[in-house]
């Protein structure tokens, strides 16, 4: 694993995009295939980012023996398949999140990795990106205390056009697997998981959950505090309240940020790690690492965790009205 990872993409879309074009950020891989349902789209994409093998469909990108590792990029209701055929295929793969559309998905495809000893993992970028590490430390060391809240929101505003993948259902659409999940996986990497759920859940005009607030309770006594929601641009931040001392990510806390640790007195430090990019590329570089160090799954992003968190989004989900 000392060479570069020859990466292989399955879908097209923006967020495919957004990794092609982040990848370019680090040397620990490179973009060498990328399938489609049609070869038209594959050939645009790959003219984009200079790839040289186009697939005109999944079956030929993960049957492609150039390709190391596969990047499920499409959207949420094919995650399950596409990540199966992957692996039923011998390659290692990063899905997009979130992992599946709920957690019997999530829990077959765990499974199935384990079963054929083959690398696994939920491509929730946040997780490995600089700023989000230098929380881990601070909390390492103890700089919070005991975390006694946990507060996130991530509200994102959308024409309302029912052929949209935020409104349509055949898509898998709603607020909470697409923007939610950020702010429920962040309370899960502090907190685990919740022992107590209580949720607001409102529909957007195609059914589909459009806004929605959670109150999450832990056997510690935290409280996690988190909103999504499809119809308006919300502040995007995050805090992290302890008895020592708080942590406020300022801007959008799910991307590279300034992160500011604020003591009982008032005492402020702040932390704003460099980055190159968007940052989708950390990512990747955890990928390669883990294989290069033959683990199965990522100790940032155990697959028992987001399995975890897809129970807990079926929970939020099971609220909703009828």
């Amino acid at each position: 694993m000392s060479k570069p990872l020859r990466w292989g993409l399955i879908g097209t879309g923006w967020i495919a995009d957004s990794f092609a074009a982040d990848l370019a950020c680090t040397d620990s891989g490179r973009l060498v295939a990328v399938g489609s349902r049609r070869i038209e789209t594959a050939n645009r994409f790959a003219d984009r980012f200079d790839i040289p093998n186009r697939h005109a469909s999944y079956e030929a990108l993960v049957a492609d023996p150039g390709v190391d590792v596969v990047y499920v990029a499409t959207p949420h209701p094919m995650h399950h398949p596409n990540t199966l055929l992957a692996l039923r295929a011998g390659k290692p793969v990063l899905v997009e999140k979130p992992l599946t559309m709920n957690a019997a998905e999530a829990r077959e495809l765990v499974a199935v990795a384990r079963a054929e000893r083959l690398f696994c993992m939920e491509a929730m970028w946040m997780r490995f990106l600089p700023h989000v590490a230098q929380i881990r430390r601070l909390i390492a060391e103890g700089a919070l205390g005991e975390i006694v809240t946990v507060s996130a929101d991530h509200g994102q505003w959308f024409a309302l056009n029912p052929d949209f993948r935020l409104f349509a259902p055949e898509l898998g659409g709603g607020a909470l697997l697409d923007l939610g999940v950020y702010p429920v996986s962040f309370a899960s990497m502090l907190l685990g998981a919740p022992n107590t759920i209580v949720a607001l859940v409102d529909p957007a005009f195609t059914g589909v959950d459009g806004q929605t607030s959670m109150l999450f309770g832990y056997a510690s006594g935290a409280q996690a505090v988190l909103t999504c929601t499809s119809l308006a641009r919300s502040p995007t931040r995050a805090a992290i309240v302890g008895t020592e001392a708080r942590i406020e990510i300022d801007g959008d806390f799910y991307t590279p940020s300034p992160v500011t640790l604020i003591t009982r007195v008032g005492e402020r430090t702040v932390y704003d790690e460099p980055h190159q990019g968007r940052g989708m590329w950390y990512q990747a570089d955890e990928v390669a690492r883990c294989l290069r160090e033959g683990l199965l799954e990522s100790p940032l992003m155990p697959l028992d965790e987001s399995v975890s968190i897809m129970q807990t989004m079926d929970a939020v989900l099971a609220q909703a009205p009828r």
